[in-house]
C-alpha cells in the first residue's frame, strides 16, 4: 500500500510558526510534525509515501529528502497554489495509483496520533473509509455520523472526521482538474452508501493553533 501525507496548507493560525515553516515541520518536542507519521508508516511497512505541498514546499524536501534516512521512499507533488485537499489528492494520483483500484491511505500532515489506525481491508463496494475521532472542544458538532460501518451526513451521534482514510483512486473519477474540496465529494459518495468508516481509539490531536500544540506536547512530556 502506499500512502499520501497532506502538507499543502498555510498553517495560519500556526503563526508566526508558519511564517518560516511549513506547518507539517512544526516541531512537537523537537522533531517535526510530519517525522512521526513518517515513522509509524515505515513500521507498518507503508515504505511508498507522497507528500504535496505547497506554501514553503521546498523546506519540506530539503529537510525530508527522497525518505531514505527514514526507510521509505518519498515523491512529492508539488503545487503552484494549494489546491485544496480533494485537489491535492488528485493532482498525486499518478504517484499513488497502478493499473489497479487498489486503495492507498491518507494522512493529514497536522495532526499528531500515537499509533496508525487498524487497516482493513476495503469492502467491495466501497469507495473510501474514514477514521472518525470524537468531537474536540474546538469542533463540538462533529463531521459525520457512523451508521453499523457506513459513514452519513446525519445521524443521531456526530463524530469528527480524524483526517485519515483510505480511497480507491476510482473515488475521483468525474472530478475537476485543479482546486476543489473533498467535503462536498465525500458528502456525495455517503449519500449512495459507498463510505465506510470506523472510530479511532488512539490519541488524536488536531495541531492547528499554538495553544493546541502546546497542550500536546505537555501531554507528550
Amino acid at each position: 500500500m502506499k500512502a499520501m501525507i497532506l502538507a499543502a496548507g498555510r498553517g495560519e493560525r500556526l503563526r508566526p510558526l508558519t511564517d518560516t515553516l511549513p506547518k507539517p515541520l512544526v516541531p512537537v518536542l523537537g522533531k517535526p510534525l510530519i517525522v512521526y507519521h513518517i515513522e509509524k508508516l515505515a513500521a507498518a511497512g507503508i515504505v511508498d509515501i507522497v507528500i504535496n505541498h505547497a506554501w514553503l514546499g521546498h523546506k519540506l524536501v530539503e529537510t525530508l529528502g527522497d525518505g531514505h534516512a527514514f526507510g521509505v521512499k518519498i515523491q512529492y507533488s508539488a503545487e503552484a497554489s494549494a489546491l485544496e485537499t480533494g485537489g491535492g489528492i488528485k493532482q498525486a494520483l499518478p504517484l499513488l495509483t497502478d493499473d489497479s483500484d487498489a486503495p492507498f491511505l491518507v494522512l493529514n500532515g497536522d495532526v499528531f496520533i500515537d499509533a496508525l489506525p487498524t487497516i482493513v481491508p476495503l469492502a467491495d463496494t466501497a469507495l473510501a473509509h474514514l477514521w472518525l475521532v470524537p468531537n474536540p472542544e474546538q469542533h463540538p458538532n462533529g463531521d459525520f455520523a457512523l451508521e453499523q460501518d457506513l459513514v452519513r451526513e446525519q445521524g443521531e451521534q456526530k463524530y469528527t472526521f480524524s483526517g485519515m482514510g483510505l480511497y480507491r483512486p476510482s473515488f475521483f473519477d468525474g472530478t475537476p482538474d485543479g482546486a476543489f474540496a473533498l467535503g462536498p465529494l465525500l458528502r456525495a459518495k455517503m449519500a449512495d452508501g459507498l463510505i465506510t468508516g470506523t472510530h479511532f481509539n488512539g490519541l488524536w490531536c488536531d495541531v492547528g493553533t499554538i495553544p493546541r500544540l502546546q497542550a500536546l506536547e505537555s501531554a507528550l512530556a
